[in-house]
């Protein structure tokens, strides 16, 4: 069985995405707290909570990938904006 990862893209929501790397980032450098193991989820559940207000507070499949990829996918785009600016300062 084959799995086209780019099918996903269409679910790829820009807005949702940099909301949730702030949200992240905020929650990683404020809340001392917090294990880093817990910001993929915190950013999956703000994703959906952004979508579903952005959808009108309509919930569907497709409103829940959207905000759920969105914000995993803020937590990737974190990681290789981190591991870029390490490299630049080595």
């Amino acid at each position: 069985m084959n799995f086209d990862v780019g099918a996903l893209s269409a679910y790829w929501a820009p807005m949702i995405a940099g909301i949730c790397l702030c949200v992240g980032t905020v929650v990683k450098k404020w809340l001392s707290d917090v294990d880093n193991k817990y910001i993929p989820t915190i950013n999956a559940l703000t994703g959906l909570l952004v979508s579903v207000w952005m959808a009108g507070w309509t919930v569907t499949p497709e409103v829940v990938l959207t905000g759920m990829f969105s914000g995993l996918a803020s937590t990737g785009l974190y990681e290789a904006f981190r591991n870029l600016l390490e490299k630049k300062e080595k």
